[in-house]
């Protein structure tokens, strides 16, 4: 007899690679426990719900999806710089064939459903990211951190929109940008 906590870690990995590649809505019940090796009813043992390994899928693996795009936290660099660091990693992703964009996003999206308990999980891990650069902005004296904090989220959310949609890499793009919203708010600080 298999014990429950690997059959569990097997249908979670199995369920965030498959949504994030796929969509949640593209990947059946069957295939997802025929991908993770564990039977339906096994599932149906340890969630209630497709929707319950949606939403517990993200939570368990999204801490790492963010943390990859954020500098590490011992690192010797400076507000701007540590910004700047998750548009680079964003660059890096964005250029590569396993990138599909934001797996929080493309969630929320095809799930439609603001109330769905994915729906609540992504959203937590969108305020990680503007919570990080609320941050930042705070650190580097930006007259209105909340709103560069918006703006850059927002940066980030449409680079990566940008690179699945046209299937290319950004380019500096994201970086350009990126440093343009910070130039204006540190003249807005000058003039301010």
């Amino acid at each position: 007899m298999t014990s429950i906590a690997p059959s569990r870690e097997r249908l979670l990995r199995a369920a965030a690679d498959l949504f994030y590649a796929e969509g949640p809505a593209a990947v059946g019940v069957e295939r997802l426990c025929q991908t993770a090796g564990v039977s339906k009813r096994s599932m149906y043992q340890l969630f209630a719900t497709k929707d319950d390994v949606i939403a517990e899928s993200l939570r368990t693996h999204g801490p790492v999806a963010v943390a990859s795009y954020f500098p590490d936290p011992a690192a010797d660099m400076p507000p701007r710089e540590r910004i700047l660091h998750v548009f680079a990693r964003l660059e890096e992703q964005a250029g590569t064939p396993a990138f599909h964009g934001c797996p929080f996003v493309n969630t929320a999206i095809e799930l439609h459903d603001p109330g769905h308990p994915a729906a609540a999980v992504a959203l937590h891990f969108k305020k990680l990211l503007e919570s990080y650069f609320q941050q930042h902005a705070t650190s580097l004296g930006a007259p209105d951190p909340d709103f560069l904090a918006a703006q850059l989220t927002m940066l980030f959310d449409g680079s990566a929109v940008r690179a699945v949609m046209r299937a290319e890499p950004l380019r500096g793009l994201a970086v350009r940008a990126a440093t343009a919203l910070l130039d204006a708010a540190a003249g807005d600080r000058a003039v301010g």
